[in-house]
């Protein structure tokens, strides 16, 4: 395997280096990804997000016990991608796009293809938090935004 050669000019390996300063900074190295902090989606939440099933509930379909995500529009649980995909599916069919990961408790939207962040989005808080109180026993640190 040949190795690249490196720009001679220091002046041309300027603009390279600041963009790799720049993607690491970004956490793009390490697939970390922004969360976003809106989303043109959530009047799909269900009304009663407070009381939701236990992060050990299994998929509905296949009764896989992990990676199982719950749809925040319609409250049932259903198994990831990584999987059986009976959520994607779940989506596709239904079109309910906002879903709880009970793995991380992230959120995401398959409508806007996003993670959202449910600390600083107001109408997921009530929702993460309960999840979080039903996985850990506990209320959830909450960051200042």
């Amino acid at each position: 395997m040949a190795s690249k050669a490196a720009p001679s000019s220091s002046s041309s390996s300027a603009p390279l280096k600041e963009e790799e300063d720049l993607l690491l900074l970004s956490g793009a190295e390490s697939g970390w990804v922004e969360a976003r902090t809106r989303c043109d989606h959530l009047a799909s939440l269900s009304s009663d997000l407070a009381h939701i099933p236990t992060p050990d509930t299994p998929c509905y379909r296949c009764q896989h016990p992990d990676e199982n995500w719950l749809c925040l529009c319609c409250k049932d649980v259903l198994c990831s991608r990584f999987v059986n995909k009976h959520m994607l599916e779940h989506y596709q069919q239904s079109n309910h796009c906002l879903a709880l990961s009970y793995s991380d408790l992230s959120v995401w939207c398959f409508s806007c293809d996003a993670y959202l962040d449910a600390q600083v989005i107001l109408q997921l808080r009530p929702v993460y938090e309960t999840a979080y109180i039903l996985k850990f026993g506990e209320a959830p640190p909450f960051r200042t935004v």
